[in-house]
């Protein structure tokens, strides 16, 4: 069982000292960090790519999408590109993302041996649209073939969380890995549940203060809302 700690941090040197801050072991959790470009002043990760001890998924978001870049869609995914090069392990890109730019992603995973795997991702942050178009959505990310296919949306009541878990087994049927959940305060328990659906990774903030999206648990809490359901302290099940 995966779970993913996203790193709000205006420079490299904080983003760094976060991600090398001495972490209690969360066996059997694999912990990554994803670094936000799109929330970095100057984004610069060499070093961090350099001195990682966990893996590192690299996502420079767009504005459409809920992040914080908002210059020329060619120097965005430039940037993708050369975390590639640098020996990211992952690196998250828009499925709406021109097919000529995507294509330069892919072909920077290639020539590097595959070594970074790749997320293809939507995000809905206004609402969960219907089963139907949340299926499209799995197709249009799956045409682009990635290691990993990511569908996010806003939960406005509680059944839309039905919608996106549904998704999990859907996918999976089909050979795909994929992470699905609802962000906001009625997306909360999608965020666990994913999990235990084989969700490919979770999404949790490093504390309290520190989340990169609505409805986002801090570590420890999602933890400990493991250990109650009797999937923590040794006792996770699912994949690794």
């Amino acid at each position: 069982m995966r779970i993913c700690l996203p790193i709000v941090a205006e420079t490299e040197d904080k983003a760094l000292r976060k991600i090398t801050h001495p972490w209690p072991e969360y066996s059997p959790v694999e912990i990554l960090f994803e670094l936000r470009l799109d929330l970095m002043r100057d984004p610069k990760i060499e070093r961090i790519l350099r001195e990682k001890k966990n893996k590192i998924v690299v996502t420079n978001r767009r504005g459409e999408e809920g992040g914080g870049f908002h210059g020329a869609e060619k120097k965005r995914i430039s940037l993708i590109r050369k975390a590639v090069l640098q020996g990211a392990d992952y690196v998250d890109v828009e499925a709406s993302t021109d097919r000529r730019l995507l294509d330069n992603v892919k072909a920077a995973i290639a020539d590097q041996g595959h070594k970074t795997l790749l997320i293809v991702s939507f995000h809905d942050f206004r609402s969960t649209p219907s089963e139907k178009l949340l299926r499209q959505k799995v197709a249009e990310c799956a045409d682009w073939e990635p290691d990993i296919i990511k569908i996010v949306t806003w939960g406005n009541k509680d059944e839309d969380n039905l919608k996106v878990l549904r998704l999990l087994p859907y996918a999976r049927k089909n050979g795909q890995e994929i992470i699905s959940f609802c962000m906001g305060e009625k997306g909360r328990i999608s965020r666990v549940m994913s999990l235990f659906l084989g969700a490919y990774m979770g999404f949790a903030a490093l504390d309290q203060g520190d989340e990169s999206a609505p409805g986002q648990l801090a570590i420890e809490e999602m933890i400990e809302i493991l250990r109650v359901m009797g999937r923590g302290n040794g006792d996770l099940g699912g994949q690794s």
